[in-house]
């Protein structure tokens, strides 16, 4: 009883990621299914410098930064933005956009989860456990403008 002499590895591979010109899908389609699947003009979003972070932010949506120096109900205006995306494209600044602004709205002072630190010496019966949370300031993406024009 002989065995068949088994294919090399390369044979193996090109067999593997052939595709017959049967089944292939045509780009045009397969571009054309994602856009029929639901997928519309993306939201649009800036991405800003804030307290030493950077976030991406969309309009009417809340985040935590860290504790910004505003009473609740104020308003605050972003001008570090680094990039801006609509339905009309995408604009990066060199370092900040132009005109850019993001508005915000506090909504209200928090406090993070709390953390716990723990520090041991082990063998040497030395123990210390301390806690932080992390002072935050929730705010609402009210609006997002280009040169004087609001996106959204």
């Amino acid at each position: 009883m002989t065995k068949a002499p088994s294919p090399s590895a390369s044979e193996d591979a090109s067999a593997a990621t052939a595709v017959p010109a049967s089944k292939a899908v045509p780009a045009a389609t397969a571009s054309a299914s994602t856009a029929a699947s639901g997928a519309a003009d993306p939201a649009p979003y800036a991405i800003v410098e804030a307290c030493g972070q950077q976030f991406w932010l969309q309009p009417n949506r809340y985040y935590d930064f860290d504790r910004l120096a505003a009473d609740v109900d104020a308003t605050l205006t972003l001008d570090e933005v680094l990039l801006v995306s609509d339905a009309g494209g995408v604009t990066v600044g060199q370092p900040y956009v132009k005109g850019g602004q993001v508005t915000l709205r506090v909504l209200a002072h928090r406090r993070g989860p709390k953390i716990i630190v723990y520090k041991m010496r082990k063998k040497k019966k030395t123990r210390r456990k301390n806690g932080h949370r992390q002072e935050l300031t929730r705010v609402m993406v009210e609006s997002i403008t280009v040169a004087g024009k609001a996106l959204a």
